[in-house]
């Protein structure tokens, strides 16, 4: 039987929280998942992880959390780190950087899963290679599992796609974030790896990247710095949803997710149609 993983997009602040927190459990019985990843790092107020935040998306149904460049911006992910193994920082962070770099858990029928993530070089801060730190992860994940995740958090979508390829037929799935915008290029690669560039935000859409556009247009239209605040409006919950063989590890399907606010609310009274048509 096929083994459903949803992976969650960038969740940014408590419009992006509170849409997972209401769609996210009717999910998990919609689609039969198995196992729901999540990149959590713009979670606390656009920027961070603290326990809070931590405890609201797991209590909603996250198995597994993936950060990014913003891993450390707030000081309790150092206690989270010390709580929890699922909770993962970039793989190609400096050795002795504080979080874990990859899990294996068991999916709930039972199948183990192998989860990492990875930053990019291009237009990022400086990081290890991503392509070495990949090998070194898999020599240990293979011999666990056949079924792995990959998130590649990066901006250039040429690093994503060489990513993509490099592990096509070693991982499950390769799933792009941190430019918080999806793209329409989901698709299984020739040996079996499900890829995407970037599975897009879960947070407000009436905004730019999930922060108030007024405010950003402002600092950008007169160079005086303003705070850019989380925005509100047109809250989604966006992802890719990856159906993979537990057998051999290759992915079957992907499809992007895209769950509004008009859906969470038919989801919240039981009516589910329409949901597979995402």
């Amino acid at each position: 039987m096929p083994l459903n993983i949803l992976f969650i997009g960038d969740v940014v602040g408590s419009p992006g929280r509170k849409i997972v927190s209401q769609a996210l459990p009717r999910l998990i019985h919609a689609w039969n998942l198995g196992l729901v990843i999540c990149n959590a790092e713009n979670a606390a107020g656009g920027s961070g992880l603290t326990i809070k935040c931590h405890e609201e998306l797991e209590d909603a149904g996250v198995d597994v959390f993936t950060l990014g460049d913003h891993a450390y911006r707030k000081d309790e992910v150092f206690t989270l780190f010390d709580r929890s193994d699922r909770l993962l920082r970039a793989a190609n962070y400096a050795s002795d950087a504080p979080g874990g770099e990859s899990v294996v858990v068991p999916a709930k029928d039972g199948t183990p899963v192998g989860v990492f993530t990875l930053m990019g070089r291009t237009f990022m801060k400086p990081v290890d290679d991503p392509f070495r730190a990949a090998d070194r992860i898999l020599t240990e994940l293979q011999t666990q599992t056949k079924v792995i995740v990959v998130d590649i958090h990066a901006e250039a979508t040429s690093d994503k796609q060489l990513l993509g390829r490099y592990l096509d037929g070693r991982v499950s799935a390769v799933l792009g974030t941190h430019t918080h915008v999806a793209t329409a290029d989901e698709q299984v690669l020739p040996k079996g790896t499900a890829y995407q560039s970037d599975v897009g935000m879960t947070g407000p859409y009436d905004s730019i990247l999930g922060r108030r556009y007024d405010r950003v247009l402002a600092a950008t239209l007169t160079g005086v710095p303003h705070h850019f605040d989380v925005a509100t409006g047109d809250p989604r919950l966006c992802g890719a949803l990856v159906s993979i063989d537990p057998a051999s590890g290759h992915a079957l399907s992907i499809r992007r997710v895209n769950v509004d606010q008009a859906m969470t609310q038919r989801l919240m009274t039981g009516d589910f149609s329409g949901v597979n048509e995402t």
